[in-house]
């Protein structure tokens, strides 16, 4: 049975299916066929085919002229499966008997050993004939740490931290992909949220508990949907008392660089880290030790 992850991912094609030329074009490198629409059709591929011939998504290219010049099947793939081996090169030789047009076949796969399966040539026998399956996997998608390149491209960003945010940049991809979510309406934002969450392992389930807190405290306004994320039973496990630590850890880092650095805090200004509680602060402050010379330019 389907998961709200695999129908999220479909339904990120569904409402944007220029995503996928679009993709082709810059992650894959192809030479996608001029077109002027992009549009997704039915994904039963015929009434005559059994059930399980049944795309997740069919998705055409028109030109100028209504011409069909393009049709691409899109599967979401999240385990691997046998089967699909033998469905997939159905899928692409039915549309493309019935579009009378190019088709290939587009596979989500943000799990690398499902990727790499997914990958594989699929020969049609006696390697006379084959299928070659496109997928969007860790080796395709890029590590998206620019925050603002992940808010220019919200769905890329929300697939590379599926991809990578078990990697070891996978902390900066989470921060990244959590800024493009604040740009999206609150529905949208908790599923892609659910996404990102399923596909991570601990720590770094962990690490986006604390993420989601951070945004709670810095900028709620852009966030609107941390409040009922913190709500739900999966981020509960950071409390008041660890957020409460992680303050007090960051001030604790901060009052080593400086002493390290050399740097003195008056009275007052000691007074003012210790009552500081804004996360974001402290980590600016943290970075501002860095060639900093006196206690002004750390707390600036």
């Amino acid at each position: 049975m389907p998961t709200l992850e695999h129908n999220a991912l479909v339904e990120m094609f569904r409402e944007h299916p220029e995503l996928a030329p679009h993709w082709l074009a810059t992650l894959f490198h192809l030479e996608v066929p001029p077109h002027t629409s992009v549009g997704v059709v039915e994904s039963s591929l015929d009434q005559l085919i059994p059930v399980e011939f049944r795309a997740d998504l069919v998705i055409e290219l028109r030109d100028a002229s209504g011409t069909l010049v393009l049709a691409i099947v899109v599967e979401v793939q999240r385990d691997v499966d046998p089967d699909k081996k033998f469905s997939w090169p159905t899928y692409v030789t039915v549309v493309r008997a019935k579009k009378r047009c190019g088709t290939v076949i587009l596979v989500i796969a943000p799990d690398v050993s499902v990727a790499v399966w997914a990958a594989e040539n699929i020969d049609l026998g006696l390697g006379l004939g084959n299928v070659e399956p496109l997928v969007l996997g860790p080796a395709v998608v890029p590590e998206m740490t620019d925050p603002a390149d992940a808010e220019r491209e919200t769905e890329l960003a929300v697939l590379s931290a599926v991809a990578h945010g078990n990697g070891p940049n996978g902390l900066t991809v989470l921060q990244a992909a959590l800024v493009a979510l604040g740009r999206l309406d609150q529905e949208h934002a908790m599923v892609y949220f659910q996404v990102i969450w399923s596909g991570l392992r601990e720590p770094m389930r962990r690490a986006l508990e604390a993420l989601v807190m951070e945004r709670q405290i810095e900028d709620e306004a852009r966030f609107p949907f941390v409040r009922e994320l913190m709500d739900r039973s999966e981020l509960k496990g950071l409390r008041e008392g660890e957020l409460k630590g992680l303050r007090e850890g960051k001030r604790d880092t901060l009052l080593r660089l400086l002493a390290r650095a050399g740097i003195t805090l008056t009275a007052n200004e000691s007074a003012r880290v210790h009552a500081c509680t804004d996360i974001a602060i402290l980590d600016r402050w943290i970075d501002n030790v860095l060639g900093a010379k006196t206690a002004t330019d750390v707390l600036s």
